[in-house]
């Protein structure tokens, strides 16, 4: 683990993961619901036309839903014979009335299925184009899980919510209120007997929802577990086969199954028991409607098809309510995860601002340089050093001592707390970080490549290099024997950041592309430590053609990669301990003898 890892462990804020029921699943509350709501309807002003395209269908196919068993009504008292008219007529306007209906939801659902994407699409761009340009500090500070989870699971639950809540909730309320008042104005009594059933009703869902809410959350957190213990058996399969864990993995993964599927069981009791709950409580209303209805039938204060629309007024009054219920949750959730996705957006982007880097010599300075990951935790102490234009200096020393932080405040990924570093006298803080970055190419030690093809990883470095640059980068890195082995050659796309190839040939290609950048400032942390020892040879002479005339820095634990450098480096706890070149430091016998000898000669520091 690098020192800029071990400074930012502590700093870190990684919360837990898990996957939302869409139904029952534990409600995340915005901190702030009313600014963050705000923010969203803000996305919603981009797209009036949809919006109020949606509101007139949701609007109309209401006025459908309850205006089609009034029809119903007149069509049975048409023939009870207590109303004139023409059946055929009125079964006709029912069927259309119906119609309507059902292209008003159809109608409805595309239309909030193609707003939800293009919002999402716009809130996705957004929160990507975010990303690409916060500054490193921030990927380091906050989990990479964390990161891609709102992106997906909270980018997600918004789009769930447009496309599905949002018109539900719209013409879930208007329905309430159109049943209310037709009910009330065929008979405001029957109405206030029928309404009694909601309070049943309410506190049903209140009781059932909670209780299938904490099984769901017990579930999906066991579940997470579950999913964790596989992805680390089958990652760390060699591993446990090697030290003869199988009993002990698969005991664990037994006791977590089994606390699974009893939470499991819990939960689908409790949600199945809330189907029929719900029927019961329905078919209570529909035996007080009965009941009371042909009482008040038999006493002329309604007809026969005014009882038959209350019944469909009944059903059509309560299931917007238990809709609603659920949608209040998902509104929560979606709106927790908004505000995720905004605290993301309104993170400050890496100053790109500066002058360009002039073209000359490229003599890098560090001028007592201070800088700490965490605040009073100090990790490059009072460092001054001069790289020479065109030398090859190395940087040693033990894990933690500050080497690749260096690097990171020469890439400006994280900007010094005090002092100065130049390039050729003119200060980086000076210098635009794209200038600057493109003057210098960085070989990591954790090389990192892209599902793409040889040749347009290679072309990363430089997307402007021609064929022959590229193979001839290819050539003094050695990959030649790697491109002509595998099938389809520079075509060939690697699949998995490079888990169709080797470590050690991901290495050779990472070189090779920063030959292909052809920088002013090269930077190896590491760059052969995965590679054996005729390649690294090889790659050690193809490096010295590469190094002439450019200003090269060499983070190596190997040290006999670093023989040859114009000046070795020792450092500990961020400072500069000895200087020199290979035969000046062995010849002194202090801190870069015994780190040699330690190598060669097995005696112990």
């Amino acid at each position: 683990m690098s020192e800029q890892k071990e400074q930012t462990l502590a700093a870190r804020n990684i919360p837990g993961m898990m996957n939302r029921d869409q139904r029952f699943a534990q409600v995340e509350h915005a901190e702030n619901a009313g600014a963050t709501l705000r923010r969203i309807a803000a996305y919603f002003g981009r797209e009036k036309a949809m919006v109020l395209a949606i509101l007139l269908v949701v609007v109309f196919g209401t006025v459908c839903g309850v205006y089609a068993p009034s029809l119903q009504s007149d069509a049975i008292d048409v023939i009870a014979g207590i109303r004139e008219g023409s059946l055929a007529g009125t079964v006709l306007g029912m069927l259309a009335v119906y119609v309507l209906y059902s292209a008003c939801q159809l109608t409805q659902g595309l239309l909030s299925a193609h707003l939800s994407q293009r919002i999402v699409r716009r809130m996705r761009g957004e929160l990507f184009g975010k990303l690409v340009d916060l500054p490193i500090r921030y990927m380091d500070t906050h989990s990479h899980g964390d990161v891609m989870s709102r992106m997906t699971n909270d980018v997600e639950n918004i789009s769930t919510t447009i496309s599905q809540s949002l018109p539900s909730l719209f013409s879930g309320v208007l329905t309430i209120l159109g049943t209310v008042a037709v009910m009330l104005w065929y008979c405001w009594q029957l109405a206030l007997l029928s309404c009694a059933t909601v309070l049943l009703t309410l506190l049903a869902t209140k009781v059932l929802s909670g209780r299938v809410r904490k099984f769901s959350r017990q579930r999906q957190m066991l579940l997470g577990r579950l999913n964790g213990t596989v992805e680390e058996m089958v990652s760390g399969y060699r591993t446990m086969v090697a030290y003869n864990h199988q009993e002990a993995t698969a005991g664990e993964f037994c006791a977590i199954s089994d606390s699974l599927t009893r939470a499991g069981i819990k939960t689908d009791i409790f949600s199945g028991v809330m189907g029929p709950m719900m029927n019961c409580i329905g078919n209570i209303g529909f035996v007080i409607i009965a009941a009371f209805g042909g009482y008040f039938s038999a006493s002329g204060l309604i007809s026969v098809g005014v009882i038959s629309a209350f019944i469909v007024y009944a059903k059509q009054f309560s299931r917007p309510i238990n809709e609603l219920a659920q949608i209040y949750g998902q509104l929560q959730t979606a709106t927790a995860g908004a505000e995720r996705v905004f605290a993301v957006l309104d993170e400050p982007d890496e100053d790109k601002s500066g002058n360009a880097l002039e073209d000359g010599p490229a003599a890098v300075t560090f001028r007592q340089v201070q800088f700490s990951y965490v605040p009073g935790q100090p990790v490059i102490r009072d460092f001054s050093l001069v790289v020479p234009s065109g030398k090859k200096v190395a940087l040693v020393g033990a894990t933690g001592s500050g080497k690749t932080t260096l690097v990171n405040l020469l890439m400006r990924f994280y900007d010094i707390d005090s002092g100065s570093i130049l390039i050729d006298g003119q200060d980086i803080q000076d210098i635009s970080r794209d200038d600057l970055r493109r003057n210098v190419a960085i070989v990591l030690q954790d090389t990192v490549l892209f599902h793409d093809t040889i040749l347009n990883n290679l072309r990363y470095g430089s997307e402007h290099a021609s064929m022959e640059d590229v193979e001839q980068a290819a050539r003094m890195s050695r990959c030649g024997e790697l491109i002509e082995g595998v099938p389809q050659g520079w075509d060939t796309v690697l699949t998995g950041g490079g888990e169709n190839i080797s470590h050690g040939q991901r290495q050779l290609l990472a070189i090779a592309r920063a030959f292909v950048a052809d920088p002013k400032i090269l930077i190896l942390d590491e760059a052969t430590s995965n590679v054996d020892t005729r390649t690294e040879r090889a790659i050690q002479e193809a490096m010295q053609k590469i190094m002439e005339n450019r200003t090269s820095i060499v983070i190596a634990h190997r040290l006999s990669t670093i023989r040859d450098a114009d000046m070795i480096v020792v450092m500990d706890q961020g400072r500069i301990v000895e200087c020199g070149s290979h035969q000046t430091l062995i010849a002194q016998k202090g801190k870069y003898y015994h780190l040699h000898m330690t190598q060669y000669a097995g005696f112990v520091t």
